[in-house]
């Protein structure tokens, strides 16, 4: 067997008689959401769905592989949420971007959903409106919803949810810690697609973001994902001068192609 680990989108070149591709398939991660002005601490990004298949390879002798970028965090004066991580993909297999964390402006103040949901800003109570995970509507789950707001003097913000585990809540002085990213597939031990941590307003602590998520800003833009880690970037922290403070971009996704030669036979996707 061959096993290929792609951090980039291309297509590999299948061995002389593989029969059955297995695969770990990692969205990229969300943005953090942005703070304008007086707004308190937004909401970190979600990590990107987490989908481990095994399917019968194709006649053509090429497998396609697409690797998903991470959401770009809120950067404008106008308070806007992160954008959702992109999807990765193996030919027809996808795992779905991870979702942005919430800006001041959000209509809902509630993260994106995605792969995994992206935090609420400050002011949204968990379970507010979207920031669902499994967008996807997989079986088993490529991810979980993000976390919830909470009020002052921290007015913090809510994390991204991961691979593993649901968003932190924010609490009244510390923004909500990334939700858990996942090792569930037997190709690598590396934990993959955690969520961003939440901003605060200055003074205040933002949540720390998981397994390569950006941290949520205490007063400060929000710090971008490791690349390649499929995690959230965290959520900007509330601050008057400068007006704007941006969310940390999300973490490029990857994914990890093992060639098997067994006979062929058809396998849940």
């Amino acid at each position: 067997c061959t096993v290929t680990t792609k951090t980039s989108s291309g297509n590999i070149t299948a061995q002389s008689g593989t029969r059955v591709v297995q695969t770990a398939i990692i969205a990229g991660g969300g943005g953090g959401g942005n703070s304008w002005r007086l707004a308190g601490g937004m909401g970190g990004g979600g990590g990107g769905g987490y989908r481990c298949v095994e399917f019968n390879a194709g006649e053509s002798g090429t497998i396609t592989v697409v690797v998903g970028g991470g959401g770009a965090g809120g950067n404008t004066c106008l308070g806007e949420p992160g954008c959702n991580g992109v999807n990765s993909s193996v030919d027809c297999v996808s795992s779905s971007g991870g979702g942005g964390g919430a800006g001041s402006n959000n209509g809902s103040k509630a993260g994106n959903c995605g792969g995994a949901g992206g935090g609420s800003a400050f002011y949204a109570a968990p379970g507010a409106n979207c920031s669902n995970g499994n967008v996807g509507g997989y079986d088993p789950i490529e991810g979980y919803p993000g976390g919830g707001g909470a009020g002052g003097p921290g007015y913090a913000g809510g994390a991204g949810g991961g691979a593993g585990a649901v968003g932190g809540n924010a609490t009244t002085t510390v923004g909500g810690a990334g939700g858990a990213g996942s090792n569930s597939s037997p190709l690598s031990p590396t934990t993959y697609a955690g969520g961003g941590g939440g901003g605060a307003v200055p003074g205040h602590t933002g949540g720390t973001g998981a397994n390569g998520g950006g941290n949520g800003g205490g007063g400060v833009a929000g710090s971008n994902a490791s690349t390649n880690s499929g995690s959230g970037g965290g959520g900007g922290g509330q601050n008057p001068s400068p007006s704007v403070t941006v969310g940390g971009n999300g973490g490029s996704g990857i994914v990890i192609v093992k060639e098997l030669n067994k006979a062929s036979g058809v396998w849940s996707m």
